[in-house]
């Protein structure tokens, strides 16, 4: 899910004994100068594995395991960031899993612990949703990736990103043959910032109402008919899938600012089709 940004996310930080460092005649060397005057963007720390817990749609809670990177921008006076840092800022948590909740807090304790201007905060984990087939009822999990960006600097600003697989059929296909036309799977993505609360199924939802068809984790024969046809009635190309997306996020009141993409992976074709979208609605 994701949630607007409000009220200080309060973390508790464990004091490290840098005294006891010092008094050891240990030096820090990152903490050093240097005389290079070139600023860095972003350094820190990549692929820390860690559990996250999300609250679903229905009610219940789902937890995973996400992929965490945490950055600072670094003055160009300074050597280095004190990369361990950034995990006793992740660790000084609870014992609990990470949750969407906490992570501006977090950057911006990143921020204060390694006194740094900017701070960023990246998740990326799998997401399952319970996905019955069409018409048979028959049950199952699909995944979804799902991506959590925040950066402090002042202000917090927060995006969550949902990634979708789906159908899409030719259009200019069904249109010149005689017969049949060629489908495709798609890769649908959606980078949001929101103005209240904003479900990962809802989203879902959106980016595969776009494609020609959803894909589904089982199908039964009946299922699979459907499917066939249903990407055969509603052709799309990859800017139709962008643009029908888009149309449908601009008339949703809690988004605030979009990023979307397809991409086509062609079935009769060495190349992939993309297109994508980028709108700032405020």
């Amino acid at each position: 899910m994701a949630r607007k940004v409000g009220k200080r996310v309060k973390t508790m930080i464990r004091s490290t004994p840098e005294s006891a460092v010092r008094a050891a005649g240990m030096p820090d060397v990152q903490a050093g100068g240097d005389t290079r005057r070139v600023a860095i963007d972003r350094v820190g720390v990549k692929n820390v594995t860690y559990p996250i817990r999300l609250r679903t749609k229905d009610g219940s809670e789902q937890t995973t395991v996400a992929k965490i990177n945490m950055y600072v921008s670094l003055p160009h006076y300074q050597k280095g960031t004190h990369m361990s840092r950034f995990l006793e800022v992740l660790n000084a948590q609870t014992s609990e899993p990470l949750t969407p909740e906490m992570i501006p807090g977090i950057a911006r304790a990143i921020c204060e612990k390694l006194n740094a201007e900017t701070a960023h905060f990246e998740a990326e984990f799998t997401y399952f949703v319970k996905k019955a087939a069409p018409v048979t009822g028959m049950p199952g999990l699909m995944d979804y990736q799902v991506r959590f960006e925040c950066t402090t600097n002042g202000t917090t600003d927060f995006i969550m990103s949902v990634a979708a697989p789906a159908t899409s059929l030719c259009p200019c296909s069904k249109e010149i043959s005689e017969y049949g036309a060629h489908n495709q799977r798609c890769r649908i993505e959606a980078k949001v910032k929101t103005d209240g609360m904003l479900w990962i199924e809802e989203l879902v939802e959106l980016l595969e109402k776009a494609a020609s068809c959803p894909v589904f984790a089982v199908l039964k024969r009946p299922d699979e008919k459907w499917v066939t046809e249903r990407a055969y009635e509603n052709p799309k190309f990859v800017e139709d899938i962008v643009r029908d997306l888009a149309v449908t996020l601009e008339a949703d009141r809690r988004i605030t600012w979009y990023e979307i993409n397809s991409e086509n992976f062609e079935s009769i074709h060495s190349h992939n089709a993309y297109a994508q979208i980028t709108r700032d609605k405020m």
